[in-house]
């Protein structure tokens, strides 16, 4: 079962081509397909599958298969899969933006940073997409570690950062996108205490050096005074998220995004309530603890 692929119109990532899933993928093409995916942080499968089936075995390319914590999101025969739908009704925040009620709007954030041990990856099909809005985005924190000047890397590569599980826009520190919740808060979320993580992550798998800045969920660096600490925080995020190291995705049925959680930030930019979007979603479990509880 042979492939090509080639990059994609950003700095990170490639899209897979000629691949079809009818069966069970070969021992010899699921390590070439990870191999890829830990060189090129993204990959964009098109119409490779249509079914749940066809997700899980390429999602078990990469790695062990993780469920979600709370039952509830897990998709109805298929347990280690999610389902992220507002078909039904929100599931998720909504926030009103100039007027607009916007659905599943999710800032720059790294998966389970909030923990000791965040997922190694995810892969997401897109079934159902919207009219308008809806895009996600990647970036590439490794390619923002290595840019960063000498004086920064030394300052920062023994320095930690206190992360918070987050469940609200209120609640971010850094780079809020503001608007207005219209929908109460969920209270059926595990409880999350505090971890601290470094400011600079080593891949497991590839040994680069990571920027690691997760902006929903960082909240101070370690033994720093406040104003000192916010704005290095302020400038390390400033860096990561320039344009150069980002792609932006505009979603077509059949889609499949697959990232490396512990290489790249992604983020949602939500969509208009009044639009169906379905999703199916499945995680990568992730192997090495990066952090301690404080």
């Amino acid at each position: 079962m042979a492939f090509t692929h080639r990059p994609l119109n950003a700095g990170i990532g490639a899209e897979v081509l000629g691949l079809r899933i009818d069966g069970p993928i070969a021992e010899k093409t699921a390590q070439d397909l990870k191999t890829l995916w830990l060189d090129v942080g993204i990959v964009l499968f098109r119409g490779v599958g249509t079914s749940p089936e066809a997700l899980i075995e390429l999602s078990k390319c990469f790695g062990e298969l993780e469920q979600h914590p709370l039952e509830k999101f897990r998709m109805p025969g298929y347990p280690d899969l999610i389902l992220l739908t507002n078909q039904n009704g929100p599931v998720g925040p909504v926030y009103e933006y100039d007027g607009v009620s916007t659905y599943g709007r999710i800032p720059w954030h790294t998966d389970l940073a909030f923990t000791t041990t965040p997922n190694a990856g995810a892969l997401l099909r897109m079934v159902q997409k919207t009219a308008t809005g809806g895009q996600t985005g990647w970036v590439d924190t490794a390619a923002a570690y290595d840019d960063l000047g000498p004086e920064t890397k030394y300052r920062i590569q023994h320095l930690e950062a206190c992360y918070h599980f987050t469940t609200d826009l209120a609640d971010m520190r850094f780079n809020n996108p503001g608007g207005k919740r219209v929908v109460t808060r969920r209270t059926d979320y595990p409880s999350y205490p505090p971890v601290a993580h470094p400011l600079v992550w080593t891949h497991p798998d590839t040994g680069r050096k990571i920027l690691n800045v997760s902006t929903l969920n960082i909240q101070s660096i370690l033994g720093l005074p406040g104003v000192e600490s916010d704005a290095l925080i302020q400038q390390l995020i400033d860096h990561t998220l320039q344009p150069k190291y980002q792609y932006i995705h505009n979603w077509e049925n059949n889609d499949i995004m697959l990232w490396d959680n512990r290489r790249t930030m992604h983020s949602a930019s939500g969509h208009p309530m009044d639009q169906i979007r379905i999703v199916q979603r499945s995680t990568i479990r992730g192997s090495v603890s990066m952090g301690r509880i404080i």
